[in-house]
C-alpha cells in the first residue's frame, strides 16, 4: 500500500518502518511553536536537497478528556517529513541552517512503524475531521479493533490551505 494513498471510506492498511525528519512540541496547530517547527523541518529538508513531501503530524493530549475537549494550546505533536531511502547527513544539514532557523536544533532523524491501522482520506476543513474520525471509530468497533498508537495525519494539501474544497488529509489510526 502506498504511504500517501487512502480511500474515501475507512479501510485497514499496514505499514512497515519509515524514516524521516521529526520535531516534537506542544501547542495549537498554526500557533507560533508549530509554525517554527514546520519551518525548521522544511529548512533541514531543503539543506539535504531531498524532494519535498507532505507534512505529517502525530497528535495526542495528556488528558482523560477527548482531544476535542482539551484546549488546542495543550495539544502535543510529532511533526514529520518522510525522507527518501538515500539521504545525506541530517546532522550536517541541521547545522547548515541552524543560524538562520534556530528551531532546526530540535529536528531529529527518526524511524517509526505504523503497523496495522485504519485510515481514510478526509476531504474538507480540519474542523470537519470529527465526522470522519467518528466513521473510523465505527469501522474499528465493527471490526473488533482498538486504538494502538497516536492519531496520525498526512496533509496532502498545503496545511495553510483555507479553501475546504482543496483540503485533503489522510487520517490514520494504528490499531490492534
Amino acid at each position: 500500500m502506498n504511504w500517501y494513498d487512502a480511500a474515501a471510506e475507512p479501510e485497514l492498511a499496514e505499514f512497515g518502518p519509515v524514516s524521516g525528519l521529526a520535531v516534537s512540541g506542544r501547542g495549537e496547530p498554526g500557533g507560533a511553536a508549530y509554525g517554527a517547527s514546520v519551518a525548521a523541518l522544511y529548512a533541514v529538508m531543503g539543506a539535504l536537497g531531498a524532494p519535498m513531501v507532505p507534512l505529517e503530524g502525530r497528535w495526542w493530549v495528556e488528558d482523560e478528556r477527548s482531544p476535542f475537549d482539551v484546549p488546542r494550546e495543550e495539544w502535543r505533536w510529532h511533526l514529520f517529513l518522510r525522507l527518501p531511502d538515500e539521504t545525506g547527513s541530517v546532522d550536517q544539514a541541521r547545522e547548515e541552517v541552524r543560524s538562520g532557523v534556530p528551531a532546526a536544533a530540535r529536528v531529529q532523524q527518526v524511524t517509526f512503524t505504523e503497523g496495522r491501522c485504519v485510515q481514510m482520506l478526509h476531504c474538507g476543513a480540519y474542523s470537519d475531521e470529527p465526522a470522519s474520525l467518528a466513521r473510523m471509530a465505527a469501522f474499528m468497533e465493527a471490526e473488533g479493533l482498538v486504538q494502538n498508537g497516536l492519531h496520525h495525519e498526512i496533509y496532502l494539501s498545503d496545511p495553510s490551505e483555507t479553501d475546504p474544497e482543496k483540503m485533503r488529509t489522510i487520517l490514520r489510526q494504528p490499531v490492534r
